[in-house]
């Protein structure tokens, strides 16, 4: 990186924002894709980051997709890679169905089928939190920090070669 004029480091942000059906398919296609772009970005599938970052997208989306579907209406996955971190959002329409959030996740009852994540959640991401989506829903965030290499964050590599192409795959 070049030094600026006024001293300060140049930052690459890379951002990926895409829209999926409120389907357990679209839940599983947005963590495909999240892998995809991942490794797109020199976060090597089936890494350590890489495969802490799809249980949170995946809890995520089956949490957007169960509690926040509201017919008709599509959740929104954002990834955003800058400055050693890496932000995963997922966006619901449905605002009244609000999550708890950081210290007020408990575990579930001994027994239950459902409840653990967020828990997860809690226990993987660096940070998280739920915050107001404008105009209209929620989003919920987690941020992982990333593992610096020398000193700094790992290059961004070429676009995938046409064999893992097959992350992308919803039949998967």
């Amino acid at each position: 990186m070049i030094p600026s004029a006024t001293g300060q480091q140049a930052v690459t942000v890379r951002v990926f924002t895409q829209r999926f059906s409120s389907t357990p398919r679209g839940a599983r296609l947005a963590r495909h894709l999240a892998l995809h772009q991942l490794h797109a970005w020199g976060i090597p599938h089936g890494g350590d980051t890489s495969d802490v970052a799809a249980v949170l997208v995946a809890e995520l989306a089956a949490n957007a997709v169960t509690h926040g579907r509201v017919p008709g209406r599509d959740f929104e996955l954002r990834l955003v890679h800058a400055s050693g971190t890496l932000r995963i959002e997922v966006s619901d329409t449905r605002a009244e169905r609000r999550p708890p959030g950081p210290g007020e996740v408990g575990a579930p009852p001994p027994g239950s089928e459902s409840g653990r994540g967020l828990v997860l959640v809690a226990a993987l991401a660096d940070r998280w939190a739920v915050v107001d989506r404008v105009p209209v829903g929620k989003t919920v965030r987690a941020e992982l920090d990333l593992p610096r290499v020398n000193g700094a964050t790992p290059p961004p590599t070429s676009p995938l070669a046409p064999a893992d192409r097959g992350l992308c795959d919803p039949a998967r």
